[in-house]
């Protein structure tokens, strides 16, 4: 249940990412790394989100 529960605020974070990345854009038109940042958020928390993903099939957590 843990395992989800996480799955769910990361999944939140990487909605919360796209959202700023897109605000950033839209602000600053490409004056400053703002938008550069977000998406190397949004692919971390992707990266990570898919492992936990892979992590709880593996471990039979998630079915």
């Amino acid at each position: 249940m843990l395992l989800k529960v996480i799955i769910v605020i990361v999944l939140f974070a990487v909605i919360v990412s796209l959202m700023s990345g897109l605000f950033f854009l839209v602000k600053d038109q490409g004056k400053t790394n703002r938008v550069v940042n977000a998406l190397f958020v949004r692919v971390l928390l992707a990266a990570l989100l898919l492992c936990l993903i892979v992590y709880g099939f593996w471990s039979g957590i998630l079915g």
